[in-house]
Parts: structure tokens; sequence; C-alpha cells
């Protein structure tokens, strides 16, 4: 029973992030974003990750949700990046 809660917790966490990457994509702008909150959470999905791989009733079913977030938001840091350069290119320009 507690797997079907963690998952739940993934899936509702894991909704916000491809709004998170559009919003992202779509103004082109790092505005707003924290480059260390999503490092954190980042961090938090991998920490997430090596439990399930530790532990003894490992479930593969609960570590895909935690690599398909973790995957999101290294997407949106990837996204913050590049943004973060064009926006400094244009302030030296």
């Amino acid at each position: 029973m507690s797997q079907i809660f963690e998952i739940a917790m993934l899936i509702a966490f894991g909704f916000s992030w491809p709004n998170n990457i559009l919003t992202t994509y779509k103004n082109k702008s790092t505005k707003g974003k924290s480059l260390a909150f999503l490092l954190l959470i980042d961090f938090g999905y991998l920490c997430g990750i090596a439990a399930k791989l530790l532990s003894a009733s490992f479930a593969w079913y609960v570590l895909f949700f935690y690599i398909l977030n973790f995957c999101m938001v290294t997407a949106d840091i990837v996204l913050y990046f590049h943004y973060r350069r064009k926006e400094n290119f244009k302030k030296a320009s």
C-alpha cells in the first residue's frame, strides 16, 4: 500500500514538470526560475532512485516514476542553461 501512495505522490509532482518545461520553452526565459531549486529536486529524485535500487522490496514500477520525473527536471535544467546563455549574450551585446 505504501508504494501506491508513493506512486501517487510521484505522479502528482510529475504532472507539474511538463507544464514547467513548456512554460520555459514558450517564454524562452529563465525569469522566475531557480537553478538551485531545480538541482535540489533532481538530487532528491536521485536519492529516491538510489533508495529504490537498494531496497529489499524493489519495485520497478515505482522506480520508473522516479526516473521519469528526474528526466523531466533535467530537461528543465538543460533549458535553463540554454536560455540563460542567450540572456547573458543579449546583455553583453
